[in-house]
């Protein structure tokens, strides 16, 4: 599986990933660490994110 990298994230290196089926997060710095999310959640997080300035 695919991972996506924050569009927001800077050249350190620290950012979040989110898997391609919307369905994990986890931390660039620590790739093993993967957070199983259901999609539905990552769906509504997304969706506060992007109405927040």
């Amino acid at each position: 599986m695919s991972w996506r990298k924050s569009s927001r994230s800077g050249p350190t290196g620290n950012c979040v990933e989110l898997r391609g089926d919307l369905a994990a997060i986890r931390d660039s710095k620590s790739p093993q660490a993967i957070l199983p999310v259901p999609e539905v959640a990552t769906r509504k997080l997304l969706g506060f994110l992007r109405v927040r300035p």
